[in-house]
């Protein structure tokens, strides 16, 4: 951590333990904001990839929705495929990092494109500058680590897309990067009853703070203990750069260990894990580990990205923190959601 950062750090404790909250929050979204922890660059002679989506905008409507409720209102974008829906389909839910909006992630995660070729739904919601003046997601404040709040707004947004367009109630799905990758891990953890499985992207584990201050700490050192599931834990994939200044690698291996701890069977009866270790021709090479349960199905994934800094991997570069040189992680958790419908007990 920079000798700035750590500044920044004390004097938003002190604030808070002086009471004075919305100044430390104004402080840490600062130091958060100008920590663009960029991706750690090619040298001159690698050769870039192709990108691993079509640049084209897909022909579906980009739409235009809001949703209000006693916590509050978002408002969120939704992409319909252009095709006549022939049967109930996938809704996939994707939370941006911070001082993103909603058009710049659909952009960088090109998952409209993957929606448009496969014929899911994807929903955007999009954090308010009133409740965060940069755009984060309060992952990190316990009254938005539960069934109400902000997870509550999301949750609701899902259930009317789901009403209003039939999607399947058993491929409904949740996505985030950064902030949002940490918001993803707490509507899985609070919400299992309406999605299927989850994709954290450079996120941390849930309930892994308690107040900004904690936020920053454990975006760089990873929780000090584990907070417990309060629900089952549904199928999850995890993406992480092990070059990410901002949001340190180790969160996402104490998020696969929370996962661990709450799935069933247990992991006593699970089989050990497997990995694949492999490179992008032309890109970043990656360790693709995989988790299965008691019953040989592939419940977790885990895809360290070598080389990657804090970017959504295999994203656009139109789009925020994209880094095209990685596999592809839209791919790759649309692949992992298909294979993950609920199941019904």
């Amino acid at each position: 951590m920079s000798g700035e950062r750590v500044h920044d750090m004390e004097e938003a404790t002190r604030l808070t333990r002086a009471g004075r909250l919305a100044e430390a929050t104004s402080l840490i979204q600062r130091t958060l904001g100008r920590d663009g922890s960029p991706v750690a660059p090619a040298s001159p002679t690698t050769p870039v990839p192709a990108p691993a989506l079509a640049a084209a905008e897909p022909a579906g409507a980009f739409l235009d929705g809001a949703f209000s409720a006693a916590a509050g209102g978002l408002r969120y974008k939704l992409y319909v495929p252009s095709a006549n829906a022939g049967a109930p389909r996938p809704l996939v839910v994707m939370l941006h990092g911070g001082t993103q909006g909603a058009e710049d992630f659909a952009t960088g995660t090109q998952m409209n494109v993957l929606a448009e070729q496969q014929d899911f739904l994807v929903a955007y919601p999009e954090q308010s500058a009133a409740a965060n003046r940069m755009k984060y997601w309060n992952w990190f404040r316990p009254a938005d680590q539960g069934r109400g709040g902000e997870p509550a707004l999301i949750a609701g947004i899902t259930q009317g897309v789901i009403r209003e367009y039939a999607a399947d109630p058993d491929q409904v799905y949740v996505a985030g990067f950064s902030a949002g990758g940490a918001m993803a891990a707490v509507m899985a953890a609070a919400y299992p009853d309406i999605y299927a499985a989850a994709g954290v992207h450079s996120g941390l584990a849930f309930g892994a703070a308690h107040d900004v201050p904690s936020a920053f700490h454990v975006m760089k050192n990873g929780p000090a203990r584990d907070a417990r599931l309060p629900g089952e834990a549904i199928p999850l994939i995890v993406f992480h750069g092990d070059r990410d200044q901002t949001v340190d690698r180790v969160n996402a291996h104490r998020l696969l260990e929370q996962w661990r701890s709450a799935a069933e069977p247990g992991p006593a009866d699970a089989g050990p894990p497997t990995e694949i270790r492999a490179t992008v021709p032309g890109g970043r090479s990656f360790t693709q580990t995989v988790y299965p349960d008691g019953r040989g199905d592939r419940v977790m994934e885990q895809w360290v990205v070598h080389g990657a800094g804090h970017a959504w991997s295999g994203g656009d570069t139109r789009g925020s923190y994209t880094d095209p040189l990685g596999p592809a992680a839209s791919a790759e958790m649309s692949r992992f959601f298909r294979s993950h419908p609920r199941r019904r007990r």
